[in-house]
C-alpha cells in the first residue's frame, strides 16, 4: 500500500505525537465520566470531601494536558512545514 501512486511523500495521519496528544485530551474526559472511581467522601482534604477536591484537581491537570497536546501538535506542524520548505528549496536548485 505504501507504494501506491500519489501517496509517496505524504506523511501518515496517525503519528506518535498525535497519539500522545489524543491521549492527553481524552484522559480528563475518562477521569470525569468514570464517576464510580471518585464517588466517595473519604479521604478529605482540608475538610473538603474527596468527590469535590478530586474534580477540582482535574482543572489544572486538564489545562496542563491540553497544553502538552497543543505543543506536540504545533511542533509536528512546524517540522512538517520546514520539511516542505526545504523540499521546495531543494527542488528549485
Amino acid at each position: 500500500m505504501s507504494g501506491t501512486p500519489g501517496t509517496q511523500g505524504r506523511r501518515p495521519v496517525v503519528t506518535p505525537s498525535r497519539v500522545v496528544a489524543g491521549l492527553c485530551l481524552i484522559a480528563p474526559f475518562v477521569a470525569m465520566l468514570w464517576v464510580g472511581s471518585y464517588a466517595k467522601i473519604e479521604p478529605t482534604f482540608i475538610g473538603i470531601p474527596f468527590f469535590y477536591w478530586y474534580q477540582m484537581l482535574w482543572v489544572p491537570v486538564s489545562a496542563a494536558l491540553t497544553t502538552v497536546a497543543y505543543i506536540l501538535v504545533r511542533r509536528e506542524k512546524r517540522a512538517l512545514r520546514s520539511a516542505e520548505q526545504a523540499q521546495k528549496g531543494g527542488a528549485a536548485e
